[in-house]
């Protein structure tokens, strides 16, 4: 690991975001009450994804575990793209960042997303997952370069 003994804490946050595509089962499904066997897909599927931000270091070899102070992930669906954006923001104040929260909140909110739906189709892609923005530590702020998809994301 890392040696981050010597470093001072300091607020850092981190927001990241990943697609679902979906065909039109699961858009049927989503369109109605959104509840598949397992339950609410999109309200299941967010708290997965706080969980899995807190367990994070459990996941990913060699990550420093920090106290988290708010995590959030947001699943929108967008109907007419047959597709869900997840979005995780973190924030902490601790010494190193929480990029690989973010990123993984996003990651296992999508793979619920498919856990939950695959009984109504596996024809799902999970696609873009990437840090969109980042502020605090040594390395400074970031902001991705190419910014959200607001429209629905990348075109397949």
């Amino acid at each position: 690991m890392v040696d981050v003994g010597g470093k001072t804490p300091s607020c850092r946050t981190a927001e990241a975001e990943g697609w679902i595509l979906l065909n039109e089962a699961v858009c049927a499904l989503l369109a109605g009450k959104g509840i598949s066997k397992k339950g609410d897909v999109l309200r299941i599927a967010e708290t997965a994804g706080i969980m899995a931000v807190k367990k994070t270091p459990d996941l990913i070899p060699l990550c420093h575990g920090i106290r988290i102070d708010s995590a959030q992930v947001e699943c929108e669906f967008f109907p007419v793209l047959r597709k869900i954006r997840v979005r995780c923001r973190v924030k902490a104040l601790d010494v190193t960042g929480v990029e690989m929260e973010a990123l993984t909140g996003v990651s296992v909110a999508a793979l619920t997303i498919y856990d939950m739906c695959k009984a109504v189709s596996k024809e799902m892609i999970i696609e873009g997952i990437r840090l969109l923005s980042k502020t605090g530590g040594k390395s400074g702020d970031f902001i991705s370069s190419t910014g959200s998809k607001e429209e629905g994301g990348s075109r397949a």
